[in-house]
């Protein structure tokens, strides 16, 4: 009879470790993967100045289609929108609640690389608005080339680059300037999520 209560510290201990170590496996799971494997605070801060640039030629962008064509209200153009197929791209691996470093990154870059497609799709929207155009796409490239980088660096870029699936098609100067107001507007609620998930991937 002595044997089984010699053996009970010692089963204790080992359920012990096994609670221990699944309560560890459980807080490594939960916790923000931007805190338990940094990116390179260089990365980031370049990744801010980028988001912000890219945040002032879209606003331009509108703003000069409100001034010249008076599309001042995207909301208006909503039905448009979803009958010319302009998507919203995602950054749901972001969120503060769920941060997925890796999800993240691939949702920063597919999202950006969607958008420059829809850029190119806009080519041709006016003579005057064509280097507002311009220089928001190369920035877009540039800030997805920047993303690409990173994942390479950290070996989880994918083996092939997104496709940007189907671009819409503008049969009309009004279709692309309004097509202009509304990728506008989406690239820059992305972007208004993808600055809070880089400032706080960036915080000491």
């Amino acid at each position: 009879m002595a044997e089984p209560s010699a053996q009970s510290p010692m089963k204790l201990t080992a359920l012990q470790l096994l609670l221990w170590q699944s309560v560890l496996w459980m807080v490594h799971e939960a916790t923000p993967l931007g805190r338990a494997r940094s990116l390179p605070q260089s990365f980031l801060l370049k990744c801010l100045e980028q988001v912000r640039k890219i945040q002032a030629d879209g606003a331009e962008l509108q703003e000069r289609l409100c001034a010249a064509h008076k599309l001042c209200h995207p909301e208006e153009l909503v039905l448009l929108g979803h009958s010319l197929g302009i998507p919203q791209a995602p950054l749901s691996s972001c969120s503060s609640q769920s941060l997925q470093l890796t999800s993240c990154l691939n949702q920063l870059h597919s999202g950006l690389f969607l958008y420059q497609g829809l850029l190119q799709a806009l080519a041709g929207i006016s003579p005057e608005l064509a280097p507002t155009l311009d220089t928001l796409q190369l920035d877009v490239t540039d800030f997805a080339y920047n993303i690409w980088l990173q994942m390479e660096d950290l070996g989880v870029a994918p083996a092939v680059q997104p496709t940007q699936g189907t671009t819409p098609t503008f049969t009309s100067a009004f279709q692309r300037r309004a097509g202009g107001v509304l990728v506008a507007s989406k690239l820059q609620s992305f972007l208004e999520l993808a600055y809070r998930v880089l400032r706080y991937l960036a915080e000491p």
